[in-house]
């Protein structure tokens, strides 16, 4: 374990060191600054991260992007000129267990730039994310009221003790904006003001992409949301939703055909019309058991990365299209 630790180590260091002797400089960032005329630069692997940089940073900050659009984040493997961006950052912004690269080239290269979103939010754990009844729901986002069964069965996935996908609850994602500031204003004093005055409009935009939820999914027929794997647990547990998931947390996880029959059976025993899909995933299984039950089968985003099947174009429209797929599906006043 020594060995292949040290192996691991000296190859980051080395591609590192590629990076900086045969690139003259960065290239401009993904959101049309380049790293030459920005105050500070920042490294992310996840879009939600990156809208969210890119909204409260400006023209002040280059951000660069680590997955490619329409790649599946979950499966991200760094070139040497990446690892090399994530070592050069002012601010490496990530989720820990949501990609190992970018957690290891963090850990490696960039522990002391980092801002980990784990320390600034509470996230829930992963092993409490696989659906089952009797959950306490609304909006309470302390540690209890999280008492989730595994409805799928799903014991294993690859984003250790907690689930990173706390961007679709608006009101954990407007706690990381305020944390994101306060580290550029850090890194940058003299924006320190741009900051926070771009974060509190990006806390507008939340607040009303939250409100709209809240009215919107207030009187349902249905809030059963029968998903391929539980990326959604912010979503439904922020709405009082019920989600039941066809995998775990990792969306590589094929369920057994026992879990298809008992996702089968819920299905069937509490009348659900609709199963959710993904733009980044097979639709395999959800098209099994919607041919068994009768259900229709729609595309629910869990805004891992932007695709030509988002219900949207960024952040705020791809979760105002969720909501509007969501009120259809449930039945919802």
């Amino acid at each position: 374990m020594r060995t292949g630790t040290t192996v691991r180590t000296a190859a980051l260091g080395a591609a590192t060191l590629m990076m900086l002797t045969a690139c003259g400089g960065q290239e401009t960032g993904s959101n049309g600054t380049s790293a030459e005329d920005a105050q500070l630069t920042l490294v992310t692997g996840v879009y939600p991260l990156e809208w969210l940089a890119t909204e409260i940073g400006g023209d002040r900050v280059a951000v660069s992007q680590l997955t490619e659009p329409g790649a599946e984040p979950h499966d991200l493997e760094l070139t040497g000129r990446q690892i090399g961006e994530v070592s050069q950052a002012d601010i490496a912004f990530y989720v820990p267990g949501l990609q190992p690269a970018v957690d290891e080239a963090v850990e490696q290269e960039a522990s002391g730039n980092a801002l980990d979103v784990s320390e600034t939010v509470d996230l829930l754990p992963a092993e409490e994310t696989q659906g089952g009844d009797d959950h306490d729901h609304g909006h309470d986002h302390g540690d209890e009221g999280h008492d989730h069964g595994d409805e799928s069965g799903d014991e294993g996935h690859d984003h250790g003790p907690d689930d990173p996908h706390f961007w679709l609850d608006t009101e954990r994602m407007d706690e990381v904006a305020t944390a994101l500031a306060e580290r550029m204003g850090e890194v940058d004093p003299e924006g320190a003001d741009s900051y926070e005055a771009n974060a509190e409009q990006a806390s507008q935009t939340l607040t009303a992409i939250d409100e709209e939820y809240e009215q919107n999914l207030a009187s349902c027929d249905q809030r059963d949301v029968v998903v391929g794997h539980t990326a959604f647990t912010y979503l439904t547990e922020a709405h009082g939703l019920e989600q039941v998931g066809l995998s775990g947390v990792d969306p590589d996880t094929e369920p057994s055909p026992a879990q298809i029959a008992e996702i089968s059976d819920i299905v069937e025993e509490r009348d659900i019309d609709t199963i959710f899909t993904e733009p980044l995933m097979p639709a395999g299984t959800t098209d099994t058991i919607a041919g068994e039950t009768g259900a229709e089968v729609e595309v629910l985003d869990p805004l891992e990365g932007v695709t030509e099947d988002s219900p949207g174009d960024d952040y705020p429209s791809i979760m105002r299209g969720n909501l509007e797929t969501l009120t259809g599906a449930l039945g919802c006043d």
